[in-house]
């Protein structure tokens, strides 16, 4: 099987980039790209530490990440399971991606910098939902910002209804528990109890 160890090798398969692909990414926030920001309800959290890689999805609200000014994001971090991989990678090493999805639209965003935590009352005051302040908010200085093409999203066809899958078809989180938990917790009981337990941690 062959293997492309340098980026030579990369570069003579897959070419050079275009302009379009380089102009198009800035060390701020612009208003266009302000747009996807506080339209988008749904991030995906890139971060790195000592025990690995971690992606997290982080959803809320449309425009629950906040543009404190170009060159900061704020995002807030409510109730969860507790495992905190992406905060606790955060801590270790600032770096931080961030993929903005916005439902029915090809193009998505990308950010890439530093992070910090923060729990400052007042600022997670400021991102109360129903009453409940943010737990932490992940202050995000940008380095890199710009918009990904519509490609990924098109051939996925991620947006149209005819090809969402029955979440009937797939595995519930209580069957995939009980069998990693070796039965050591009941899957039915599980899947019966999420409901009112996510409403009660929805924020």
């Amino acid at each position: 099987m062959p293997v492309i160890t340098t980026v030579e090798q990369l570069e003579a398969l897959y070419g050079l980039p275009g302009e379009t692909s380089l102009v198009k990414e800035l060390d701020h926030v612009i208003p266009e790209y302000a747009a996807f920001i506080e339209a988008s309800p749904f991030v995906a959290l890139a971060t790195s530490g000592p025990e690995g890689l971690d992606c997290s999805p982080r959803g809320d609200l449309a425009g629950f990440v906040r543009i404190h000014d170009p060159k900061t994001l704020m995002m807030p971090d409510r109730r969860g399971n507790n495992r905190a991989d992406s905060l606790k990678n955060i801590i270790r090493d600032p770096r931080v991606g961030l993929l903005f999805l916005v439902p029915g639209s090809g193009t998505t965003l990308r950010v890439n910098g530093r992070a910090h935590i923060t729990t400052d009352a007042a600022l997670c005051a400021s991102f109360s939902v129903d009453g409940k302040p943010a737990r932490s908010v992940t202050v995000i200085d940008v380095d890199s910002v710009y918009f990904q093409c519509a490609r990924a999203i098109v051939r996925s066809e991620l947006w149209n209804p005819a090809r969402h899958v029955d979440p009937k078809s797939l595995p519930t989180p209580g069957t995939i528990l009980e069998i990693t938990s070796r039965k050591g917790i009941d899957g039915e009981a599980y899947d019966k109890e999420w409901p009112e337990r996510a409403k009660k941690s929805m924020w």
